[in-house]
């Protein structure tokens, strides 16, 4: 069951690059323009509201669905300024998108309903896998806080999730299981063959040392993706710290793992440079089930820190979505931007540069840029969920159906973008006409290019269709500003003009 979720943007300072206009003349009157707390023109962090942090993504019909450990929730309980210290987190957060620039959040997973039994529900990963009864079935692995591992299954991406053990998949005393102090931290995969594997892990093993700490490991999973198919068998993993992750490519396993935030250039035994503290490693083998097939592929991201954001814990994704390889980690960028001292993370991404065939990965690299050229062309002629966007000013989210959420206006000047909008895009009309669905009070103001850009639409919950200029052609980003407070665009559309015969 899920509950009506609102996730408020959080007031924040003036930091130089942050959008703020006094007022905005809107023809017959002025609007004040709404501060964002993400920086204009640049696509990171994913989400200008939500604190999202430990992300992981499954594809689905042509959408990117990504999950996340809902730092949100701790930040509504606790307060901005607190320290953020993870007790409260029961829930995870959900976004998707289907061109990497323009983001749906849809709520969160109120995972500590669902599955009474839990601490916590950190670090998710997901996987998915067709199946015999015809359907696609989901997978969501997820952090009992530091004691274990849970699991919860769906058909669907957006749920109805439920609990299918009413248990923990992993505990420290899990038979078969040894020497693994902290078994959270999960990270699934489904190989070429349709087998399932999850790795994991945490803490000092008791023959462990600092430089190997022993406690990594990796399983079959059972054909139900509910049990184990092998042994649990140690990653030799040096300086293992924390967020194992999983992926698949062109027949290899590669693993990925956070460092601990050592020294590693004391003590470093193979022919790559000696990764930094809290850093990102990777690994790869054929045969994952042997610990002495593990290769060394070095370090794939460094901490957030060496970007220029603040330091922080590190915690990535790997994904392959239409044709380009991306890497998902987290911040403390939002939190900055708000200008609040509580560690409230939020999720980023990056392209990345992979050989698949030799299975490689060649280092990543976090930035404020982000992903500003989609992955392809993303058609206004098409219809498109208002609470699909890049960021947004003075704007909270209505969530009572995950499926179909709400960017809703805090007030006056309140504004959201939707990024790389292609006006020379086939089927493009003769006549063009902005139609959209708004509910509340008020107009909504489309404008080109920035909340301060040219006008081409006015619309409101009692005149949804206006015409707009011909001589708009090739790409825009689009603008909407609400003229009060609680407003909200359902869907928009470019259409022909319907006054034609």
């Amino acid at each position: 069951m899920m509950k009506k979720i609102t996730a408020i943007i959080i007031a924040g300072v003036l930091l130089p690059g942050i959008i703020s206009v006094s007022s905005l003349a809107l023809g017959d009157g002025k609007i004040p323009v709404g501060r964002s707390c993400k920086y204009f023109g640049e696509g990171n962090p994913i989400s200008s509201q939500v604190f999202c942090a430990d992300p992981t993504a499954v594809e689905y019909n042509g959408r990117l669905y990504v999950y996340g450990t809902s730092d949100r929730q701790q930040c509504d309980i606790k307060g901005p300024d607190a320290d953020n210290t993870y007790e409260m987190i029961k829930s995870i957060e959900v976004f998707s998108t289907d061109d990497m620039v323009n983001w749906e959040y849809h709520g969160a997973i109120n995972v500590g309903e669902i599955a009474p039994w839990i601490a916590n529900s950190w670090a998710p990963s997901v996987v998915s896998r067709a199946e015999e009864d015809g359907l696609t079935h989901f997978y969501l692995y997820f952090s009992n806080n530091g004691t274990g591992c849970g699991v919860i299954t769906a058909t669907d991406p957006l749920g109805p999730w439920s609990d299918p053990l009413g248990r923990p998949l992993i505990r420290s005393d899990t038979p078969g299981l040894t020497d693994c102090p902290n078994p959270f931290d999960p990270g699934a995969v489904i190989d070429g063959d349709g087998v399932g594997w999850l790795s994991f892990g945490g803490g000092r093993a008791g023959n462990g040392t600092e430089y190997m700490p022993g406690s990594a490991r990796i399983v079959r999973l059972g054909p139900d993706m509910l049990s184990f198919d092998s042994e649990f068998v140690v990653i030799p993993a040096p300086y293992f710290f924390e967020a194992s992750e999983l992926n698949y490519i062109n027949g290899t396993w590669i693993y990925t793992y956070c460092s601990d935030w050592s020294d590693h250039g004391s003590r470093w035994e193979y022919g790559t440079p000696a990764p930094g503290g809290c850093a990102m490693i990777w690994m790869k083998t054929n045969t994952p089930l042997d610990p002495e097939s593990w290769e060394m592929g070095g370090e794939c991201l460094k901490n957030p820190g060496e970007f220029g954001f603040d330091y922080s814990n590190n915690h990535t994704h790997l994904q392959k979505f239409m044709g380009r390889w991306y890497i998902f980690y987290h911040t403390l960028v939002l939190r900055k931007a708000m200008g609040i001292r509580g560690g409230y993370r939020s999720i980023c991404v990056d392209e990345i540069r992979v050989d698949e065939e030799a299975a490689v990965i060649e280092g990543g690299k976090g930035t404020r840029q982000g992903v500003t050229v989609p992955p392809r062309t993303v058609s206004p002629y098409v219809p498109h969920p208002g609470a699909q966007i890049a960021a947004g000013a003075d704007i909270s989210y209505d969530v009572d159906d995950m499926r179909a959420p709400l960017a809703v206006s805090n007030g006056k000047g309140a504004w959201t973008s939707f990024l790389r909008a292609d006006f020379s895009a086939e089927g493009r009309p003769e006549k063009a006409v902005f139609s959209a669905r708004v509910q509340g009070p008020g107009e909504v103001e489309v404008r080109l290019d920035s909340p301060t850009g040219r006008l081409i639409a006015r619309v409101s919950a009692e005149r949804g269709e206006a015409p707009i200029p011909h001589w708009i052609a090739a790409v825009h980003d689009l603008y909407f500003v609400f003229g009060e407070k609680g407003a909200s665009v359902v869907t928009w559309e470019i259409i022909g003009d319907l006054s034609d015969p």
